[in-house]
């Protein structure tokens, strides 16, 4: 039950779908279903993935025909294979991590239709090998919270999700653009957005927000910002990870404030669980990883942060992990290595 359950809660589509529109059609079929006290059901959609650079599939709960498909942006299709996962294959292969909205109207056997509107990214299948390098948890105006990762090959960032097991449960709470990254890089995904020239750097520019006293933008690191000024981690307990489109753990955090026996929400739980399934993040034992299995948050400040020991073993434990010295976080820089020493 666990496991399905796991499964059920991190084995996603891209994106959720924006709009479903059903429609029972009264054709004499459906007339004769219901006195025949046959099943009327109108078919549901489960689920959407660019599973190559030139095929999307659509599921569904029944098989079904498609009776219209657009793209936006425009995209060529070459043919469609209806059932109860229609294949669409295109004309040329798209750019990797490319948003596009498919609007898609299908038919049953029964005469039941279904207008589904949902976002998806392309196929990327070029996304760079990185870790999570380092993490703030607390907020003081104007530093926010951040979570830093360092790329450890080139690759394409987009589709690549971000989740915080803790605060957004099963959907993603952030999803890379397309972004063509070089090994050795460090990204920030800034938590609030003060600044309102903040701007998302996916291309070359790594400048192209200004450093000002209100982001801790870096001329040198990729900069990306989340639009509202919610707060988003905490140090009593937290769980970061990042997924590729084929829900593979490219790296993953768990902390908390206290070595307390169990997590203070199944949320944690869970993802603790599916993290261990996938080799991400282990308890010394092997085992799943409990709070006192996950880095230590309680000495974490606005200035001292969750750092990883740069140029070290990644073993997917805490003990990759350190809480810096006062004044010693880097957002967008190499960690400072001065350890912060408990009273």
């Amino acid at each position: 039950m666990i496991k399905l359950d796991l499964i059920k809660r991190f084995r996603l589509p891209v994106l959720p779908v924006v709009a479903v529109l059903c429609l029972c059609a009264c054709s004499t079929g459906a007339v004769l279903q219901q006195v025949l006290g046959l099943s009327a059901a109108a078919p549901e959609f489960l689920a959407c993935k660019a599973v190559s650079p030139k095929e999307i599939a659509f599921q569904f709960s029944l098989s079904v025909k498609v009776t219209s498909l657009h793209f936006d942006p425009p995209v060529a299709v070459n043919s469609i294979t209806d059932g109860a996962e229609v294949l669409v294959t295109l004309d040329e292969p798209l750019a990797g991590g490319t948003r596009i909205i498919a609007d898609i109207l299908v038919e049953d056997a029964g005469g039941n239709t279904l207008n589904v509107l949902v976002p998806f990214r392309s196929r990327n299948d070029d996304m760079p090998r990185l870790v999570i390098n380092e993490i703030r948890t607390e907020y003081s105006k104007p530093k926010v919270e951040f979570v830093e990762l360092k790329t450890l090959s080139a690759g394409n960032l987009g589709g690549m999700r971000m989740f915080l097991a803790g605060n957004a449960g099963s959907d993603p709470f952030w999803e890379f653009p397309p972004a063509q990254v070089k090994a050795g890089e460090y990204l920030v995904i800034h938590l609030r957005t003060l600044d309102p020239n903040s701007t998302d750097e996916t291309g070359d520019n790594l400048a192209l927000t200004p450093n000002t006293t209100d982001n801790e933008a870096q001329t040198t690191a990729r900069d990306f910002w989340i639009p509202d000024t919610k707060k988003h981690l905490s140090k009593k307990a937290g769980t970061v990870f990042f997924l590729d489109q084929d829900d593979k753990v490219l790296d993953a955090v768990l902390f908390s404030e206290n070595p307390d026996p169990w997590w203070p929400d199944e949320k944690f739980a869970q993802a603790a669980e599916f993290l261990h399934e996938q080799g991400a993040w282990l308890a010394p034992d092997g085992g799943t990883a409990g709070p006192a299995a996950a880095v230590s948050s309680r000495y974490t400040t606005v200035t001292r942060s969750l750092s990883r020991k740069e140029g070290g073993k990644d073993t997917n434990t805490a003990d990759d992990w350190y809480t810096t010295a006062a004044s010693c976080a880097t957002p967008g820089k190499m960690n400072n290595p001065k350890v912060y020493t408990a009273p």
